[in-house]
């Protein structure tokens, strides 16, 4: 490839729209859908077309759809909203309970929320962080009590892609019948995501980081553990989330996950193979590189990466430069010249934490990328 060609290595940001999934959409702008909420004809096909994508997208991802105990699954803009509605909402239905509970190493649409609901009232308490990125379980069976309402820990961290022992958190809770929510943006596609068999009350999803639209992603909810409304003013999804619901991003949505899952295990398989090497090479030919979060389970596709004693964001800057796209932590608090959270829960050292940078992995990358990410990688950190 071109020296000076850009490689992008920064999916965990967001993802390269694939194009199935932006003619799905075209399909549904050119075929003149209307509001899915009128009741004419035309609206009435429209909902037809809608509620079809919410239910392919239901079984893709494990959803009890048979009956009148059916789960839920609100269409939102995006993760954070998600995020938001699920912290916001069942603090709303909490009837009594204040306590919540979240892990150190949270998305800021969990992280900066639960901050939000601290100053109206809410106790929070964090969960304590293990050096491998994982939460602790004792800990966390510490905190949670008859007051709390929600326990909300992601499924795999968007930084280090350290995936989180969601079963030990389920057991945990069970105990008190607390609900647990999974932010599992990251985790789509990339690990095997069956809502039923987690056991939990509700998740998060977005579709561009698994090369769907941007603008669109999910609440899922268990049956029988629905959250109260943060927006108000119409009727649409139960009124749960209103707002007119875009029957084009639905289905570009349900198509891009539909072709992740299809290849699947594919998928894993060559992006691990195509991480491994990156990261195998940098830490052989750079003796101040490692890996965080090396001794946890991780997603396929994310390597965080520390250079100590370099400055991550003069890093950053000079693979820019050189064309190489990555970042130093999530691209939602990437303004921020402050140390990652999550790197700083895990109680990892200074020098660590100050020369951590992210590489994040898509399925349109190339081998021939990867071995020329490595030699840019390489020659810029040698000289910082």
């Amino acid at each position: 490839m071109s020296p000076m060609e850009s490689i992008y290595l920064d999916n965990n940001a967001t993802t390269v729209i694939h194009p199935e999934a932006a003619k799905a959409m075209l399909e549904c702008h050119q075929s003149g859908l209307v509001n899915p909420e009128s009741q004419h004809q035309r609206g009435r096909e429209a909902r037809r077309i809608l509620e079809t994508h919410r239910e392919q997208l239901g079984q893709l991802l494990g959803l009890h759809l048979a009956d009148i105990h059916a789960d839920h699954l609100f269409f939102t803009s995006g993760g954070t909203e998600a995020n938001n509605l699920a912290l916001q909402g069942y603090r709303l239905a909490a009837e009594g309970k204040n306590r919540l509970v979240v892990s150190g190493v949270e998305h800021p649409s969990i992280a900066a929320t639960a901050d939000w609901l601290a100053t109206q009232g809410v106790e929070v308490r964090v969960v304590a962080t293990n050096s491998n990125g994982q939460i602790d379980c004792g800990h966390l069976a510490a905190l949670v009590d008859d007051k709390t309402f929600l326990v909300a820990v992601m499924l795999a961290n968007n930084e280090t892609g350290v995936i989180q022992p969601i079963a030990e958190v389920v057991d945990v809770c069970e105990q008190l019948q607390v609900p647990v929510h999974v932010d599992a943006v990251q985790a789509l596609g990339k690990i095997d995501l069956h809502f039923r068999d987690l056991a939990i009350s509700s998740m998060s999803i977005s579709a561009h980081k698994v090369h769907g639209p941007r603008g669109v992603g999910a609440l899922i909810t268990k049956h029988g553990n629905t959250p109260l409304p943060i927006f108000h003013g119409g009727f649409q999804q139960s009124a749960v989330r209103p707002g007119t619901e875009s029957v084009a991003m639905a289905a570009g949505f349900t198509k891009a996950v539909e072709l992740y899952l299809k290849s699947s295990e594919d998928h894993r398989s060559r992006l691990q193979h195509l991480r491994d090497r990156l990261e195998s090479e940098i830490t052989r030919r750079i003796d101040h590189a490692l890996v965080v979060g090396e001794q946890a389970p991780r997603l396929p596709h994310t390597s965080n990466i520390a250079f100590r004693g370099v400055d991550r964001q003069a890093l950053l800057m000079a693979l820019d430069v050189t064309g190489v796209c990555c970042s130093t932590g999530s691209a939602c608090a990437s303004g921020s010249s402050e140390p990652s959270p999550t790197l700083v829960a895990m109680n990892l050292p200074q020098d660590v934490i100050e020369g951590a940078l992210r590489f994040s992995l898509g399925i349109f990358n190339s081998e021939a990328e990867i071995e020329e990410a490595i030699e840019r990688i390489c020659a810029v950190a040698d000289v910082l």
